[in-house]
């Protein structure tokens, strides 16, 4: 399977690429507008890719991609929280299958209504958000609450390490929902809060405590829906240095007030300014999920899905999504032609080889509901992998 990454030398293209690089189904083509990087990045892959030259931002970008002939397009360039389609739509012309690592909300949520059609029309598969959200934490939803009655509340957290590489993209994703009101399922009902305000205590199994914050994810609007969730559904971002997550906080507020209409236009600055903290944080950073609800009995249950990521490698954790959706494709896996959203394409198993191959450590946690005396506690269990 001829498959170009978009943004194939970066933060995270660079990551897909050299796990894709090695694979016999696919042929590799690195794709970005600076063809010396590209080529770079090949190079350093021993002749197991090739460059090209394209911007997906140029008005010619559906010819030169439909000039290429591939079979996959991988869209790695972010951010998307403010991106149209063209990308996808221009995939579907040149007749190819597409897979992007969105997180913006309107973005992912929108895809499949956007263009399920036009993928139906071209015979070839869409999905969008194929990264830790809403792949890996639906998959990890769904793994803990199978044989569940019903959900009353899902809590995910992404910590990541303070070392690991950011990047401008990154900052100018979450910068963007800095201080804007986000929609949430909260009580039973639809409600609003600041994105990065307020910030609350998150405890992690292999991880110090820290403070989270709400960020604007597709996980809020997918995931009541899909499992009938009674009460809440909240994601939190909790950086490991509390300055910086104090500073988010911060730059919320000045949003709230009026006075910094754009927070997204100091991801540069930022980007290049956030290394002075790296000294007090570690490379370690992780994930939680946790959901409340009645299990299969019938009875109050809490349990928890931990992973730890050393070395700086969490960035990792982001990319295995589309690169297993990719390895699917590629080995001729069928799936209806159409436009997904990543939610429940990928089960928690199908994960567990990449997370190994990083060495990083999960945890499944049987904790004490909310509604049972602590007394109990001494019931919790730990699955580790």
């Amino acid at each position: 399977m001829k498959t170009l990454v978009l943004g194939g030398y970066g933060n995270f293209g660079a990551r897909i690429c050299r796990a894709l690089a090695g694979d016999a189904n696919i042929d590799l083509q690195i794709a970005g507008r600076n063809a010396g990087q590209a080529q770079r990045l090949a190079d350093a892959l021993g002749g197991r890719a090739s460059a090209v030259a394209i911007d997906c931002n140029a008005s010619d970008f559906a010819q030169a991609l439909a000039a290429l002939q591939v079979d996959l397009v991988i869209h790695t360039a972010g951010p998307f929280q403010e991106q149209s389609y063209a990308v996808a739509v221009a995939a579907a012309r040149a007749g190819a299958h597409y897979i992007d690592l969105a997180d913006g909300r309107r973005f992912v949520c929108d895809f499949p209504g956007q263009l399920h059609g036009t993928f139906q029309q071209a015979g070839r598969v869409a999905i969008s958000g194929a990264s830790t959200v809403p792949a890996l934490s639906s998959a990890v939803v769904d793994h803990l609450s199978a044989g569940w009655r019903s959900l009353h509340a899902i809590d995910i957290c992404i910590a990541p390490a303070q070392t690991a590489p950011r990047g401008r993209a990154t900052l100018a994703a979450v910068l963007s929902y800095c201080g804007r009101p986000v929609r949430i399922w909260r009580g039973g009902q639809w409600t609003q809060a600041p994105g990065w305000a307020t910030p609350e205590r998150v405890e992690f199994k292999r991880l110090h405590p820290r403070i989270g914050a709400l960020c604007d994810i597709p996980d809020l609007e997918l995931f009541p829906a899909r499992y009938g969730v009674r009460d809440r559904v909240m994601f939190r971002a909790a950086l490991e240095v509390a300055a910086t997550q104090r500073t988010f906080a911060v730059l919320a507020a000045l949003r709230g007030m009026g006075l910094l209409k754009r927070p997204e236009r100091l991801a540069g600055i930022l980007d290049r300014i956030s290394g002075v903290f790296d000294a007090l944080g570690t490379s370690k950073g992780g994930m939680v999920v946790r959901i409340e609800g009645l299990d299969a009995a019938g009875d109050p249950a809490r349990r928890a899905w931990h992973i730890a990521a050393d070395n700086g490698d969490g960035p990792e954790i982001p990319c295995m999504a589309a690169i297993l959706l990719a390895r699917k494709l590629a080995a001729g896996d069928a799936m209806a032609a159409g436009a997904y959203t990543a939610a429940g394409l990928l089960s928690l198993d199908e994960f567990e080889p990449e997370f190994a191959r990083w060495g990083m450590l999960t945890d499944i946690v049987d904790e004490v509901p909310a509604a049972l005396p602590q007394a109990s506690s001494t019931s919790s269990t730990v699955a580790q992998r």
